[in-house]
């Protein structure tokens, strides 16, 4: 088991990686925190799979244990399904020594984590990733929201967990797509920190899409360590934290302009991370080699790479919601060369047009 730390001062927590923890995470928890009572939430598909071993653990250790399920989909991270769970946990009378436990992907964590924040005004949380996408990235950190119509994420906060557990095995149920979309968020580790990173996604890509068990421990400790020493520096996104966003900006717009069903999140992250390369290239930032490299290995990690076709003044107005975008001025993160980017403050709508 590899454990890797989040230096956050009294909100410090440890991300611990390997196969088979999912087992003893009552174990884990019991070694910072004495819970009053734990709350499992994820989805029925989950639960099937997993909730029984994991409640057992808890349970072990002497503390009630419940699991409620939640609807599979990017659309249960909304306040209808966050009204739903307060409901569930006023009836179970938690306290603020309650910890629920976000046992799922980044749907579940990013949903769990907002309702932690919350309820009573704070109780405790474990992050239990069990998806590529969010063993890497939405479970780490302590970004946690739910969507609006209008944009994705926008009625959030940030609050840390007290742990991180991602079991391993838990990859090896993963749907072939989902385990692919949760490629994108660790190509994006090596297109901002890390061109060696990158030249190992692109000479091992075929060993990652076999589950390779070494591939999987180094690519996962890497792109956690990475994203941890981010949040380190700027735990709330003040500013350097931003570059986390590489390919975001217009991903979450793909996203919401198909209504959170055509794609799923990395795939959507895929096409933005392209199509800020192209704009990185027409705006002198970078050379043409850039894009085509990330195109190559976002291909050959099978995600797609095209835009759809969406109505340009929608993706604008869309841009304009984006949590960066400040004094009416959209924010870009922009690739100088593998393993180098930039935050640029402020980029037209025509340079964007151009890329569409």
């Amino acid at each position: 088991m590899q454990r890797l730390n989040i230096d956050l001062g009294e909100r410090s927590y440890e991300i611990l990686i390997g196969p088979g923890i999912r087992r003893r995470a009552g174990e884990f928890l019991k070694a910072v925190f004495k819970p009053s009572r734990i709350v499992i939430i994820t989805h029925p598909s989950i639960n099937e799979l997993y909730g029984a071993e994991v409640a057992e653990n808890f349970a072990a250790q002497g503390w009630t244990t419940d699991i409620i399920e939640i609807p599979e989909g990017e659309s249960s991270k909304s306040l209808t399904q966050a009204e739903k769970l307060y409901d569930h946990l006023l009836e179970l009378n938690c306290d603020r020594k309650s910890v629920l436990v976000a046992l799922g992907g980044g749907v579940i964590g990013d949903l769990v984590g907002f309702i932690a924040a919350t309820y009573q005004r704070g109780i405790p949380f474990v992050q239990m990733p069990t998806t590529l996408l969010s063993q890497v990235d939405s479970s780490v950190g302590g970004k946690t929201a739910v969507n609006h119509p209008k944009g994705k994420n926008m009625i959030g906060a940030f609050y840390q967990p007290l742990l991180v557990v991602a079991d391993l095995e838990t990859l090896a149920t993963l749907p072939v797509r989902e385990y692919r979309a949760g490629l994108a968020e660790i190509v994006k580790y090596g297109v901002i920190s890390d061109a060696k990173f990158f030249e190992f996604l692109e000479t091992r890509h075929k060993d990652i899409l076999n589950l390779d068990h070494d591939c999987l421990s180094h690519i996962i400790e890497t792109s956690c360590a990475i994203k941890a020493e981010v949040v380190e520096k700027d735990e709330r996104e003040s500013h350097y934290r931003m570059i986390l966003n590489f390919g975001h900006t217009l991903g979450h717009v793909v996203e919401s302009l198909t209504g959170y069903t055509r794609y799923i999140h990395g795939e959507a992250v895929a096409i933005g991370m392209v199509r800020a390369a192209e704009l990185s290239v027409t705006m002198k930032r970078c050379s043409a080699e850039i894009p085509t490299r990330l195109k190559n290995l976002l291909l050959k990690l099978g995600l797609p790479v095209e835009m759809p076709d969406l109505d340009t003044s929608a993706v604008i107005e869309s841009l304009y919601h984006d949590k960066k975008t400040m004094n009416h001025k959209i924010k870009f993160i922009l690739v100088k060369e593998i393993g180098s980017i930039e935050i640029v403050d402020q980029v037209s709508e025509g340079e964007i047009l151009a890329i569409l």
